[in-house]
């Protein structure tokens, strides 16, 4: 008879998992490291296998726990999903449609997105709903949202679809006492000394904020984790490290004490609207075609959009590199 897998036991195998150490793995799930130590005992007894290599100083995946981590991933993604799509059908047809979002959203193209979207559907209402860096679809995952507004790189999966809405440059946000908060732009051989604020988020999005692939081997050097904006600049205001950052974050967060930099060879950051391919919505649908409108229409400071906004009739030049509307400018 085969072993029946109880979901909370895998919560908290994949917490373990992760954090590769049950004192961390105890904090995040927010019980008692010994009573955590007891379910993943219960969950190795049910499948009669060990899933950790314990020792004094680490803790290791075993192959039999490397194998469960992916399955378990898949599982409560799926059941969470599941919950989420039963408690959408009990909601009835006037439920407001939900946008997830990061830190400054679209940037100035959000509140044009939303009033044109209202024209359309205005009956519908929508609702806006934060998330922090934790979570790089921003809700799609696990079904809490309808759509959001998200930025690649994230794990490309079957459910997934995305559209880029712009792009723009990623500058150094410094504090303003910092001698880097003179210069007129910086590269990253010269940053690469300097602490950095890591994101508490997934290790593909967490690299690319930290630019591990332009650093050349040379690794990071860790000064602060954050899971929001807010805590990511108080930590750059208390001179802990820096952090890269969108350039229009300046604009939505230039709050006293904080120096933003151009930074010269970095690839730039996405602007992107998801949602998922296996829900069906026309308010969704509409809501994508017109966030893809506005945005074509309404270029915004030091970004550009996909070329193929310029022409939608020339399938050709959905490939070809993206067209240039400004040039970033130092920030003092």
């Amino acid at each position: 008879m085969l072993p029946s897998l109880d979901l909370r036991l895998l919560t908290y195998f994949v917490a373990v998992a992760e954090e590769l150490h049950f004192g961390r793995a105890a904090a995040r799930l927010h019980i008692a490291q010994p009573s955590l130590s007891v379910q993943i005992r219960k969950l190795e007894h049910t499948l009669n296998t060990p899933l950790f290599v314990r020792t004094s100083r680490s803790v290791e995946l075993t192959p039999a726990g490397e194998l469960l981590l992916d399955g378990s991933k898949k599982l409560l993604v799926d059941a969470e999903r599941l919950a989420w799509r039963i408690q959408d059908a009990g909601r009835g047809p006037d439920r407001p449609l939900v946008v997830g979002f990061q830190a400054n959203a679209a940037a100035e193209l959000t509140p044009k997105i939303l009033n044109a979207f209202h024209d359309l559907h205005p009956r519908v209402d929508v609702e806006m709903r934060s998330h922090g860096f934790s979570d790089p679809y921003v809700g799609l995952a696990d079904g809490s949202v309808d759509i959001a507004f998200l930025r690649p790189p994230v794990l490309v999966q079957d459910w997934l679809a995305i559209e880029t809405l712009f792009v723009e440059p990623r500058v150094l946000v410094v504090a303003a006492t910092s001698p880097l908060a003179e210069l007129t732009e910086v590269s990253v051989e010269q940053l690469l000394d300097e602490p950095f604020v890591a994101r508490k988020a997934p290790d593909v999005w967490r690299s690319f904020w930290l630019a591990t692939d332009s650093r050349q081997g040379t690794p990071v050097r860790l000064g602060a984790e954050a899971s929001t904006v807010d805590e990511c600049f108080e930590a750059i205001l208390s001179e802990r490290g820096v952090a890269f950052s969108q350039a229009s974050t300046q604009r939505f967060y230039d709050r006293p004490g904080l120096a933003f930099v151009p930074v010269t060879d970095i690839p730039p950051t996405m602007l992107s609207i998801a949602w998922r391919r296996d829900v069906d919505s026309p308010a969704v649908r509409d809501f994508v075609e017109t966030a893809k409108a506005v945005a074509s229409l309404n270029p915004i400071p030091d970004a550009w959009i996909p070329s193929r906004f310029h022409d939608l009739r020339d399938a050709s030049t959905k490939h070809a590199a993206p067209q240039p509307v400004s040039t970033l400018r130092t920030a003092r």
